[in-house]
């Protein structure tokens, strides 16, 4: 009876451990990286009653027969299961996500936990704000963290430009200037009679007579008579009548038929011939009456100044044409065309204007118009005027050929693009760098820095980056080919620093680009900074504690370590959320967060317990049931054993 009490009393034992322990979860339900315990029972001795036999010959074999002796705590197991992270905002909490330990030294021993509640003491340790045991790093060191110091500065040597130079051309331009009507060949309105002369018979001693209208104007009435009275009108005759008429020129013309001719000639002049009022002449020659026209057509080199449709009175040698204006430079143009002398076509007066000019060149274009073109591009004065000398014989109505500006003088296009740039000292400079189109199309880059600051040695405005092309797509072409140093000495320095310019790659629309959208070229990068506070804190997930300075730069102050063991299970719990290595937990494998099997590094949290409180309360009752359970069996044993007293 005694081995009942026993058992019992052995469960009762058991599952009060047990309750201890689901206790001891649940009171640390809310504690930063506990791991929440499991026990396992195991049962005790056997009290064997019938040992087993095998079968004989005659009868079969038989198992043996036990009573057992109770219960007893087997192993108090951890789990590890990750627990929920939860967000602090402080840089220096950290937990891990994954496997892995931080590792902590005080009072000579090493130490592990889960949970980075750190911070930094006076003399920049990082240490565990609990215990204040130090912190070590990725080797195994003690981990300081310099929050004081500056991050020094370092000089600009590549800058990384992208962006649009404009392909609509707007300079460099020379000046232009164009006339506002050709010079053309004028050729005059003709009206030729249809009956052959020389000889046109008439009555004796008779009068004939015709009107001849020239430009609209009021018919001029011409007449001729037979003055000898034969009966007989001579071609020549009526052709000498006809050439007194004003603004036209007559003549006996092939074949014997009169012709009378405009004097003046072009498109614009017209002559009509009109019925005479008595014997009409017109119909003895039998000259049409429907209004003539001139024409004109684009001047040749041969063509004579009086045959233009402005002359007005022909040129005779000896004639003055006067040729004033402004070159390029601003020198004045003046001189004299002689006609006769000089020459008398168009030819020769073009050529004898070009002549005057230094720096323009004069021309005529395919429709006749002179053009004056600067030979260098540029904002110029430049002018041209002809007109006729006073007491000249001949008249042209030089003005509607008269010249205007129709390009005006440009310089070249310029974007300009300005950035920041640090020296050696960190002292931040702004460079100014121009983009000038050339008159190829190519651009040139020249750098410049605000006076007072510094010289550009190469690179600048009398030693330019040249040669810059692009393609019909916009892409840059010979960038391979392009020095696009430039080195500059700045003020109280006695070298020069170079600066490489990165355009882009030829080719390729990643830097630089010549499409038709507006100027856009900037900087996108440029590696320079001046020296920097520390402004901020931050631990990646490798453990990295990262550095953020104001002048916009970062550094890497310290590696937090992180250790895995083979056997974690293995670890003894020392207390303050802290487990010390055993000989069966295996040597601490210690490195950086988030690689070869260690978990990443969260900053700014903390792992919450991983105690599931549910499942502790279904354990608890269970707990109390078999504590129960094992408390009745006592009961019953001792009412036995009252039983059995009470039979004496």
């Amino acid at each position: 009876m005694s081995s009942t009490f026993f058992s019992a009393l052995s469960g009762m034992r058991s599952h009060q451990q047990w309750i201890e322990v689901i206790g001891n979860n649940l009171a640390n339900t809310n504690t930063p990286g506990f791991k929440a315990a499991t026990a396992t029972f195991s049962d005790g001795l056997q009290n064997t009653l019938r040992s087993a036999s095998s079968p004989g010959a005659s009868r079969g074999g038989v198992n043996p027969m036990q009573i057992g002796r109770g219960v007893e705590l087997a192993n108090i197991d951890r789990t590890f299961a990750q627990g929920a992270l939860s967000r602090t905002g402080r840089p220096f909490d950290l937990a891990i996500e994954g496997s892995g330990y931080f590792v902590l030294r005080g009072g000579g021993e090493r130490v592990f936990s889960r949970v980075g509640t750190m911070g930094l003491d006076a003399e920049f340790n990082l240490v565990d704000q609990r215990s204040g045991f130090r912190v070590l790093d990725a080797e195994g060191l003690e981990l300081k963290v310099d929050i004081e110091g500056l991050f020094p500065p370092a000089a600009t040597g590549n800058v990384t430009l992208v962006g649009n130079l404009p392909a609509v051309v707007t300079g460099p331009l020379p000046e232009e200037l164009t006339g506002a009507a050709g010079l053309m060949r004028g050729f005059p309105a003709m009206q030729t009679g249809t009956v052959a002369g020389p000889n046109y018979a008439v009555p004796a001693s008779s009068t004939f007579t015709l009107g001849i209208a020239v430009n609209g104007a009021a018919p001029e009435v011409i007449s001729v008579t037979d003055a000898d009275g034969d009966g007989v009108l001579l071609d020549t005759e009526i052709a000498a009548a006809l050439d007194a008429a004003t603004g036209v020129t007559a003549a006996v013309g092939a074949g014997g038929f009169i012709e009378i001719t405009s004097e003046r000639t072009g498109e614009g002049i017209t002559l009509q011939v009109s019925p005479g009022q008595t014997n009409d002449l017109a119909n003895l020659i039998s000259m049409p009456l429907t209004v003539a026209s001139g024409s004109e057509d684009v001047v040749t080199p041969t063509t004579d100044l009086n045959e233009l449709p402005a002359n007005l009175v022909n040129y005779a040698n000896g004639d003055e044409i006067r040729i004033a204006g402004v070159d390029t430079d601003g020198s004045a143009v003046n001189s004299v065309f002689t006609y006769g002398v000089d020459g008398t076509t168009v030819d020769d007066l073009i050529s004898f204007i070009d002549g005057l000019y230094q720096d323009a060149n004069v021309s005529l274009n395919a429709s006749g118009q002179i053009v004056v073109t600067a030979q260098t591009p540029g904002d110029a004065e430049l002018l041209l005027t002809v007109a006729d000398e006073a007491g000249n014989t001949g008249e042209t109505l030089w003005g509607q050929y008269a010249t205007a500006v129709t390009t005006e003088g440009t310089g070249p296009d310029i974007a300009t693009t300005t950035f920041e740039i640090f020296d050696t000292t960190g002292i931040p400079h702004n460079l100014t760098v121009q983009w000038v189109r050339q008159n190829d199309a190519t651009w040139n880059v020249q750098a410049s820095l605000p006076a007072g600051e510094g010289t550009v040695l190469v690179g600048g405005e009398n030693d330019p980056i040249t040669g810059l092309t692009f393609a019909q797509d916009g892409s840059p072409t010979n960038l391979g080919s392009v020095d696009s140093r430039v080195s500059i000495i700045f003020d109280g320095q006695a070298q020069a620093q170079e600066l490489d310019l990165d355009f882009g790659v030829d080719g390729g629309f990643e830097g630089l680009t010549q499409f038709g959208s507006q100027v856009s070229a900037h900087v996108r990068a440029q590696d320079g900074y001046g020296d920097g506070e520390l402004a901020n804190i931050s631990v990646n997930s490798s453990g990295a504690i990262e550095g953020f300075y104001t002048n916009g730069e970062f550094r890497i102050l310290g590696q937090i370590g992180v250790a895995t063991f083979t056997n974690q299970e293995g670890l003894q719990e020392v207390g303050n959320n802290m487990w010390a290595e055993t000989s069966n937990s295996g040597t601490p494998a210690l490195g950086i967060g988030a690689e070869l099997g260690r978990g990443a590094v969260i900053g700014g949290a903390l792992e919450n317990s991983n105690v599931d409180t549910a499942e502790q309360f279904v354990s608890l009752i269970e707990a109390q049931r078999g504590f129960q359970a094992n408390a009745r069996v006592i009961t019953t044993q001792n009412e036995v054993l009252a039983e059995t007293v009470n039979l004496i």
